[in-house]
């Protein structure tokens, strides 16, 4: 008789179906956002699209599926920064778990700007990494080591920057958004300036980034050589 260890094949392979379907959802998601094209992760899985839709019904059940550990992982990570007792280090790494997280993961930053419809589950969570990063950040100005006049809306925008630096050189510079993540955060405070953590581009690296195969330019060159005058 199967038991709960041993299931019958049937459930093994539906087990196996919904573990390879996950599997090349997150691969898709991450590297084209939250509309990638689920009949291309029921190929890529070996299955027909009515298999995916038999374990995950809409895209979102997908999408969230997903995301969810990563969603939990980054709201236990802000809840420890928050704990830590340096205000200042309670913010770099409130924006340290943020920008990794989304590094690399374009359904991710989807799901921080919002770029989906969602539901119950996704608004309940974005709320909470919201409400967090709140409290980070008014902890910090109370103390003194944030400048008062920054918002909730500017540690958005520095993810959105962020995450347009991480994919615009991932194939040159997976890393590379750290250091301006750090240049952003010299910025909130003008006291002590942090270690940038990442050497500065040449002007040949940055121009093999934006001059990405596929990448189409309109007008001017994307960049001059350092020195160039305009």
């Amino acid at each position: 008789m199967p038991s709960r260890d041993n299931p019958p094949p049937a459930r093994r392979d539906a087990r196996r179906n919904r573990e390879r379907l996950l599997e090349c959802a997150r691969r898709a998601f991450a590297d084209q956002g939250a509309q990638a094209a689920l009949d291309g992760i029921a190929r890529e899985a070996g299955l027909v699209v009515g298999t995916l839709y038999r374990h995950f019904p809409t895209r979102l059940d997908l999408l969230y599926a997903v995301l969810e550990p990563k969603l939990s992982h980054v709201v236990n990570e802000v809840e420890a920064a928050l704990g830590l007792e340096d205000p200042w280090e309670a913010f770099r790494g409130l924006l340290e778990v943020l920008c990794t997280a989304q590094a690399g993961d374009r359904a991710f930053g989807d799901f921080l700007a919002r770029r989906f419809p969602g539901d119950d589950r996704t608004d309940a969570v974005h709320s909470e990494i919201c409400a967090l990063a709140q409290r980070v950040l008014g902890r910090a100005q109370a103390a003194g080591v944030v400048r008062p006049d920054v918002t909730g809306a500017d540690l958005f925008l520095l993810l959105w920057a962020s995450s347009r630096v991480a994919e615009a050189t991932r194939h040159v510079a997976p890393s590379m958004w750290r250091r301006h993540v750090y240049l952003a955060l010299d910025g909130f405070r003008a006291s002590t300036r942090l270690d940038l953590r990442e050497p500065a581009w040449d002007a040949d690296q940055l121009y093999r980034a934006m001059a990405e195969p596929g990448k189409v330019f309109h007008g001017e060159e994307p960049l001059r050589r350092a020195g160039e005058a305009p």
